[in-house]
């Protein structure tokens, strides 16, 4: 088995961490929600269409270096889920971002004595639970301050057909918790436009977990919004096993927002 091939699976599966065929995020844990007394809540299925590059090590490889485009990713893409959901009363604020990712891959082995095909899989889920409060509002928008967790886990399955190893299979992964702080924020151009974005960056089991994003929203009428914005994502983790997870993922981003 290529390092190559652990690394752009291992990738795609980081994906997971990024795309739901790799989504595009609404401005993700910030949504347009009429003013109005009580809870407000908005849901958002998103799709990030995100490359990776970054730095990866499994199963006592190597670290590889991987340079992987959103079309590079999406030949192996399987299955993904993106959503962000978000409830608001006054000042204070309550959000989430789950993402969701599998992909997988066949490589021939050049002789095929230990094997002859050996098949990857990998999943990647990603979930961010956080708070904010609002210290700056005006008729125009809003600026908060947030606090959060985010919870990693990667993990990276290998299937062994023909030769020596045949029908052994082999799993590495990890499963990590960093903590988060930041801003969020909308400001409104005009009733239907607006501009949305976040900035969060922290650690915690991992050396670095940041994430930035901003985008443009058109409120298409009381209940929905459509938002088009960029957004990025990097980690920077490592255990004592050798496994390696340290990328950035990044790429245009594309939801809608629905109110209630």
């Amino acid at each position: 088995m290529k390092a190559l091939l652990l690394g752009i699976l291992l990738a795609a599966g980081g994906l997971g961490t990024a795309m739901a065929a790799d989504a595009v995020a609404p401005m993700a844990p910030v949504t347009y929600l009429t003013e109005h007394e009580g809870w407000s809540f908005a849901i958002s299925p998103y799709l990030w269409v995100a490359g990776l590059d970054g730095n990866i090590a499994q199963f006592g490889s190597p670290v590889v270096e991987v340079n992987e485009s959103f079309t590079d990713i999406l030949k192996n893409f399987d299955v993904g889920f993106m959503s962000i959901a978000e409830a608001r009363n006054g000042n204070f604020s309550f959000f989430n971002d789950l993402q969701y990712g599998k992909v997988s891959s066949d490589a021939t082995t050049p002789l095929g004595i230990l094997a002859g095909t050996i098949n990857a899989k990998s999943t990647t889920f990603a979930g961010l639970l956080g708070g904010g409060y609002t210290i700056a509002k005006s008729d125009a928008g809003f600026l908060d301050v947030a606090i959060g967790a985010r919870l990693w886990s990667v993990d990276t399955e290998l299937s062994f057909y023909g030769g020596l190893l045949d029908g052994r299979t082999v799993s590495d992964g990890d499963t990590w918790v960093d903590g988060l702080a930041g801003i969020r924020g909308r400001y409104d151009f005009t009733p239907r436009l607006y501009m949305t974005g976040w900035g969060l960056v922290g650690a915690g089991e991992a050396d670095l977990d940041w994430d930035v994003a901003a985008g443009l929203g058109y409120r298409i009428n009381d209940r929905f919004s459509s938002v088009l914005g960029y957004r990025a994502l990097g980690v920077d983790y490592s255990n004592g096993d050798g496994f390696v997870f340290d990328v950035i993922q990044h790429g245009p981003i594309l939801g809608v927002v629905a109110r209630f």
